[in-house]
């Protein structure tokens, strides 16, 4: 599969292109990883002044009306410079969902802040024990007059050191896995009892571990209807796998490449270059046809969420295990055919397989998916 861009969209690929070339360099990267915050409020302003928050919105939301192509495009091309910026965590997710179950109100008031850059978003739904369940939640939200209060532990939650405003599940009733009865909450970064423990990932992001002692939260303040929330979620993990995807497919191809190049040109073995050997030959061919199935995958899962069509959440999970392990081998060959180096802090290599490992774990890993792929056949 091949998809033919319309003139639009190769105007956005050209100019995240042109954008990253000229000022998000592997040296840029580097020094914005380095600094006490890990990204950079500059970047951030530039992406949104391009239109890349606006880009994925309907223009009845105020956005540019580009969907999951325009996600897809987007973040195939930060994959391919490693972008720590938060875009996934405060367009794909946040913005998805208030986008999906928010109220008028809600969608003008928080998706405009999203759109122009001036607002960090991320999703709190993990748990110590969930693993990748939406319905396994402990932390509790009990209403109170107009208000509800929340308890509880979110675990791993990517970009909250950055955020302005977290979106929380929470169950409003029932036990602790059933599927009815939890809900979304908006909760500013800040609010009172709201404590967040934060560490660097591996890829280095920032992440936190949230608990929440009696956090208040004003009942306007719930995304979508109270008790259904599973469903919303389930909605979003499909897009945010289809963002996913192709942000390991811009990653992969700046592996193959890079590998390839080494190969021909630096690397050499007992005088010879080691591309020239027929078995490596072989393995470079293989990284080259891992690529394009996972090109063709991500291009058919974001044109079946543009459709709505009704298999796209089984689509997602073939997509994110196939393209999972594709990911995963087409890095392991080239930190091996780099030898040493491959894993060294001075080349990307290294940088690029590290962001892989972390796409691999977001929202279900390839054996994960791959079971519930099997289970929806």
């Amino acid at each position: 599969m091949d998809i033919q861009l319309t003139e639009e969209q190769e105007l956005l690929r050209s100019s995240i292109q042109r954008f990253l070339r000229e000022q998000y360099d592997f040296d840029e990267r580097r020094k914005i990883v380095a600094t006490d915050e890990g990204w950079s409020r500059k970047h951030w302003s530039a992406f949104a002044e391009l239109g890349l928050c606006a880009a994925p919105f309907q223009e009845s939301s105020g956005g540019l009306g580009g969907g999951s192509l325009a996600t897809m495009i987007v973040m195939q091309e930060f994959g391919r410079s490693l972008v720590v910026e938060p875009y996934f965590e405060t367009v794909v997710l946040a913005g998805g969902l208030i986008e999906e179950a928010g109220s008028s109100e809600q969608r003008q008031a928080f998706l405009r802040e999203i759109m122009d850059g001036s607002a960090i978003w991320t999703l709190a739904w993990a748990e110590g024990k969930s693993r990748y369940d939406f319905n396994n939640v402990a932390t509790t939200a009990q209403r109170e007059g107009d208000d509800f209060v929340l308890n509880g532990a979110k675990a791993a939650v990517i970009g909250a050191p950055w955020a302005d405003r977290l979106i929380v599940s929470a169950r409003t009733s029932g036990g602790p896995r059933d599927r009815a009865g939890v809900s979304l909450f908006v909760i500013d970064r800040h609010s009172p009892n709201l404590h967040l423990q934060s560490f660097k990932t591996i890829d280095g992001r920032r992440a936190a571990e949230l608990t929440l002692g009696d956090v208040r939260v004003p009942a306007s303040q719930m995304l979508g209807a109270e008790g259904e929330g599973v469903a919303v979620l389930e909605a979003c993990r499909d897009r945010a796998i289809a963002a996913l995807c192709a942000e390991a497919v811009g990653a992969m191809s700046v592996l193959n490449s890079t590998t390839l190049e080494y190969s021909k040109v630096v690397r050499k073995q007992f005088g010879t270059a080691l591309g020239t050997f027929q078995v490596l030959q072989h393995r470079m061919v293989d990284m080259f046809i891992a690529l394009e199935e996972s090109v063709s995958l991500t291009q058919h899962l974001n044109l079946s969420l543009a459709a709505r069509e009704p298999n796209g959440s089984k689509l997602a999970s073939g997509a994110k295990s196939k393209v999972g392990y594709a990911a995963r081998f087409i890095a392991e060959q080239a930190v091996q055919l780099h030898g040493g180096m491959g894993m060294s802090d001075e080349l990307d290599v290294g940088h690029y397989f590290k962001r892989i490992s972390s796409i691999n774990i977001q929202f279900g890993d390839p054996a994960y998916h791959l079971m519930r792929y099997a289970q929806q056949s």
